[in-house]
């Protein structure tokens, strides 16, 4: 059973083809999960240097909250990305190509003059859907 469609009236860019769509719908009775906003900073503490190691880890830390409530990266429906810098945007595509890929969220990438800590260069915030029966499986 699909929970969401994803609805592409004019064709995606080619660089981002394949990992994003244009909108996506979702159906009743699934369950949402609002992911709050994710940034680079390990679960021991460290920071990676770079935007590459940090745009990683964000995304992983926002896997990890979707594992939590029993859900997959193949449940986001919505992402957006918010970077300090422009020149970081072909590492964001190269990051979510590698772990996003097929994913296709509807995606937003704005670029901010800042984060709350000065060394953060990415957040990212998400919305994710699932079928409402896995919710009855779900430890809570």
């Amino acid at each position: 059973m699909y929970i969401s469609t994803r609805h592409d009236p004019f064709p995606v860019q080619k660089l981002y083809h394949g990992i994003y769509a244009h909108g996506v719908e979702t159906r009743a009775g699934a369950r949402m999960l609002h992911i709050s906003g994710q940034v680079g900073v390990a679960p021991d503490g460290g920071l990676a240097d770079d935007f590459y190691g940090q745009c990683r880890q964000a995304i992983l830390n926002l896997e990890a909250v979707l594992h939590g409530a029993d859900m997959t990266i193949t449940d986001l429906v919505k992402m957006s990305f918010f970077l300090v810098c422009r020149e970081d945007m072909d590492g964001l595509v190269e990051v979510r190509k590698e772990l996003l890929d097929g994913v296709r969220p509807a995606i937003t990438t704005v670029y901010v003059a800042g984060l709350v800590c000065p060394d953060w260069l990415i957040e990212v915030e998400a919305v994710a859907c699932a079928d409402g029966q896995r919710y009855a499986s779900a430890n809570y």
